[in-house]
C-alpha cells in the first residue's frame, strides 16, 4: 500500500503540455503527506492537461457518504465498482519524490523511506473522481498499488505504481485501452531505488519537516546522521 509520501522538492517537478501555469516554485516542501490532505495531480480532460489539487482518498461519485479510499489494487481495479469507472475514464499522475512504508516487528511498526537513488522526483499512477452532496463537491484521488519489488518486499508486500515519463501520455489520454494500461501498472525496478529506516515521528500526521528523513538505526530508533 501507500499511506504517506513526500514532495520535498516541488520545484524539480516538470511536466509537458500543461495548459495552466501552476507555479510549482511557490509550493511548500512537504515531508509527511497523509490521507485526507490535498495533493498535487495532473489530469487530462478532453485533451486538456493541467495541474490541479485533489483530496487524497477517492470518493466514488455514487457514494452516499464522503468515505475515501487511498489506494486501488491493480489486480481488481477493473472489477471493483469503487474504482472501475475512474480507471476507465479519470486517470491522473501524482508527483512525489519519496514514500514511507512500515515493517511490522512484533508490536512495533518501523517506518522506512523509499526514493530514487538520485533523489529525483517521480509520479504515482492514480485515478480520480468528483463527489457531490448537499451543495458540496469533493474532487479526490487514489494511488494505484501493485506487488512489491525486491527492495520493498523485505518490508511490505505492496508498493505504489511509479510511472516513467514515457508512459505519461498513455496513462492520461482518455482513449487509452484498459488492456494497454494494465500492462504498465507494474513494480518499478528495485535497482533504481534506495531505502532507509526513519524516525517513528512520521507516524504522527501533524509531524512535518526534513528531520523525518534522517536515517535511524531501526533497532534503537536513533539518528545515524544528518542529510
Amino acid at each position: 500500500m501507500c499511506g504517506r509520501f513526500t514532495l520535498k522538492t516541488p520545484e524539480r517537478v516538470k511536466f509537458e503540455r500543461l495548459v495552466n501555469t501552476f507555479d510549482l516554485d511557490n509550493i511548500i516542501p512537504r515531508y509527511n503527506i497523509a490521507p485526507s490532505q490535498d495533493v498535487l495531480a495532473v489530469v487530462e480532460r478532453e485533451s486538456v492537461r493541467e495541474v490541479t489539487s485533489l483530496q487524497w482518498g477517492l470518493i466514488p461519485f455514487w457514494s452516499k457518504e464522503a468515505k475515501g479510499f487511498i489506494n486501488a489494487r491493480v489486480e481488481t481495479i477493473e472489477e471493483k465498482p469503487t474504482f472501475k469507472e475512474s480507471f476507465q475514464r479519470r486517470r491522473c499522475l501524482i508527483p512525489a519524490d519519496g514514500f514511507y512504508e512500515w515493517e511490522r516487528v512484533g508490536k512495533i511498526s518501523q517506518p522506512y523511506y523509499f526514493q530514487m537513488k538520485d533523489g529525483a522526483p517521480f509520479v504515482f499512477a492514480g485515478i480520480w473522481d468528483r463527489w457531490k452532496s448537499n451543495g458540496s463537491t469533493i474532487t479526490s484521488c487514489a494511488i494505484i498499488t501493485t506487488t512489491a519489488n525486491e527492495l520493498l518486499a523485505t518490508i511490505h508486500h505492496r508498493m505504489p505504481v511509479i510511472m516513467r515519463p514515457e508512459l505519461h501520455d498513455l496513462w492520461l489520454q482518455e482513449d487509452s485501452r484498459p488492456a494497454d494500461l494494465k500492462e504498465i501498472l507494474i513494480p518499478f525496478p528495485a535497482s533504481e531505488m534506495t531505502s532507509h529506516a526513519v524516525s517513528r515521528d512520521v507516524n504522527d500526521t501533524k509531524s512535518d519537516g526534513e528531520h523525518l528523513l534522517q536515517p535511524v538505526d531501526p533497532n534503537i530508533g536513533v539518528n545515524l546522521r544528518l542529510f
